[in-house]
């Protein structure tokens, strides 16, 4: 019988266990986080819109207050998260970047012998 051989590409491995970034895997990471943050955006823009167009019908001060509360916190909460991503998206594309850099920079020196 023949020994099974494997055919799976190899994958650099971290010492921690995890695998090491490639450029290919910063870069899309970086689009999905980028899209996701869209999403949130569009997400945050509408739901600003909506409550800009329905104002709070009552007289009570308090349930003014409240309401202003509750709606500052949910544009806050999806402001954050739409940060979040860009930021998240922004960095990965950098790292890529620089991933890509080093590779070329390690390519075009010569090894000393």
């Amino acid at each position: 019988m023949s020994e099974p051989t494997n055919s799976a590409p190899v994958v650099q491995v971290s010492k921690e266990g995890a695998p090491a970034p490639s450029p290919l895997r910063c870069i899309g990471g970086s689009i999905v986080a980028g899209a996701i943050a869209v999403v949130l955006y569009r997400l945050t823009s509408s739901i600003a819109i909506a409550f800009a167009s329905k104002p709070l019908q009552t007289d009570n001060f308090t349930t003014q207050r409240i309401s202003a509360a509750v709606r500052t916190l949910i544009i806050g909460l999806s402001s954050l998260g739409t940060g979040i991503f860009a930021l998240a998206a922004f960095g990965l594309f950098a790292l890529g970047i620089q991933l890509l850099l080093q590779r070329s920079k390690e390519e075009s020196t010569p090894p000393n012998a």
